[in-house]
């Protein structure tokens, strides 16, 4: 299939091209070769990192190659009490069965769950909260309209999905919606004995969470097998509630529910982002920050294979190859920009975007003097010619990349628009945090391939003459962001739009 470039490109691309003189950024682009990018793959993605799991050893001495990087090329520490090192907790643990507890009452009957046994955690909080009151049945048909009845807002709700029949595809889908406003999310459930013990198992195993995120999950979900409800069962009428053939949304006063999931910790730890900071040349704009980022984890190791670890070459060890390299760029005398850059690697992006969100909650410069941010991920595979880039159509950046990617026909790399929109990929790296807080994004990728989390993402595979342009193009970009006397603007809805779709 052909890649179609983004029409404003194609149509400046078609023009005719003059010879240009070198300008003053061309030398400090130059310094970015395939050989130093292959080089800094090859360290990163070694299988002494072990994968560089959220957290984990590997991933710790991949941390310290980016620190004496940023101290090598002089770069300001941006973390932590003067270190180029911020850390954010990260728990694993399970289910305490013994202290949680489930108790729903219903005129005079009751009935008291145990957990291990009779409830099953699904997700959402777990930090001991205790959460009771009278709940909202919804049975039937579980629709889009139906998740969204503003009567579910701040409520218990209880839904009677029928587990002996095929579920509807989008039932997930439905069950998160009503969780974004619920207090908590009971499913009853109808489930054969040995499928639910199957499942309560699989929700016992140890779940790792980031600390910062503790109290504000979500609303609890949890599965309730209807054989624990003894007499609430009979008197909710369940066979009828499954059957119904329409939506029903109805208000129990009389069914109290009480509910308290408690955790019981394995291990605690913590997890670097490395931040660093090239100061700006320019006394006005040295306040105001283009950010530069590439997650550093990958996905560890898998015990049992052939090949166990899983070096994530191009996952991610490709983008913090481009950031070190877009770095050691800008030191140059010449390439010194107005504003400052400052240069991100999170870390626990595999597990959901952890170490964004934690930045963005802890800002070590201001978020409002936040310019842009530049995302860079899985940038080493793939076509020769060109890179995905998404968010051009959501702000002003958009104009900078085509004016840059036209005003350098010698990179021979151009920005296309997403080949997989279905894949929902401008949600799936750390540039989502920074556009959700009203910043202006770019995310650069070369996409997935068969090697994606698969141990055969290794450094061998890398295009690394390609991924040099690719990192070119976006050093280029950076410096036009990072000099020009306006800041990035969102155009107009844009970000409205991205808040209300999370």
């Amino acid at each position: 299939m052909i890649v179609r470039p983004f029409l404003r490109f194609a149509l400046l691309a078609c023009q005719p091209l003059h010879a240009q003189a070198p300008g003053p950024l061309d030398g400090a682009a130059e310094t970015i070769t395939a050989h130093d990018v292959r080089a800094r793959i090859e360290t990163l993605a070694h299988d002494s990192m072990m994968g560089r799991d959220t957290p984990s050893p590997g991933l710790e001495r991949a941390a310290a190659y980016v620190e004496g990087e940023f101290r090598r090329l002089g770069l300001r520490p941006a973390g932590d009490l003067g270190t180029y090192v911020q850390r954010f907790g990260v728990s694993r643990w399970t289910v305490d069965t013994g202290a949680s507890s489930l108790e729903l009452s219903l005129g005079g009957a009751r009935a008291t769950a145990a957990f291990g046994s009779e409830v099953r955690v699904i997700g959402g909080d777990a930090s001991g909260k205790p959460i009771g009151g009278s709940a909202m049945l919804v049975a039937g048909p579980l629709t889009r309209d139906v998740a969204a009845s503003p009567e579910l807002r701040g409520r218990i709700v209880v839904l009677t999905p029928d587990f002996g029949r095929p579920l509807p595809s989008d039932l997930g889908d439905r069950v998160d919606e009503i969780a974004a406003v619920a207090r908590a999310v009971i499913l009853l459930s109808n489930r054969d004995s040995s499928t639910f013990t199957r499942r309560m198992d699989t929700s016992l195993e140890p779940r790792l969470t980031p600390d910062f995120r503790d109290g504000d999950g979500g609303a609890p979900v949890v599965e309730l097998h209807e054989s624990a409800l003894g007499e609430v069962a009979a008197a909710l009428d369940l066979p009828r509630l499954r059957g119904s053939g329409t939506s029903i949304v109805r208000d129990l006063p009389g069914l109290r529910v009480d509910l308290r999931i408690v955790r019981r910790y394995l291990e605690r730890a913590g997890a670097p982002n490395l931040a660093a900071v090239l100061d700006g040349r320019d006394s006005r704009l040295r306040g105001e920050y283009v950010v530069i980022s590439a997650h550093l984890d990958h996905v560890g190791m898998r015990p049992g294979r052939a090949d166990s670890i899983f070096n994530g070459a191009d996952d991610n060890a490709s983008g913090v190859a481009g950031l070190l390299e877009i770095a050691e760029a800008f030191t140059r005398r010449e390439a010194r920009p107005a504003r400052s850059v400052l240069f991100l690697v999170p870390s626990g992006e595999e597990q959901g975007l952890w170490g964004s969100a934690y930045y963005v909650r802890h800002p070590t410069v201001p978020l409002s003097d936040v310019v842009a941010n530049l995302n860079m991920d899985l940038i080493g595979r793939n076509w020769s010619d060109s890179v995905i880039v998404t968010g051009p159509e959501m702000s002003s950046l958009g104009e900078t990349l085509h004016r840059v990617a036209a005003a350098h026909p010698e990179l021979r790399m151009a920005p296309v628009a997403d080949r997989w929109p279905e894949e929902r990929i401008f949600y799936r790296s750390d540039h989502y945090n920074f556009a959700v807080k009203g910043v202006p994004v770019l995310f650069f990728t070369s996409g997935t391939h068969a090697d994606y989390h698969q141990p055969t993402d290794v450094a061998d595979r890398i295009d690394s003459e390609k991924a040099s342009r690719l990192i070119r193009l976006v050093f280029h970009v950076g410096a036009a962001v990072a000099n020009s006397p306006k800041r990035p603007r969102w155009n107009p809805g844009s970000h409205q739009r991205l808040v209300e779709e999370r």
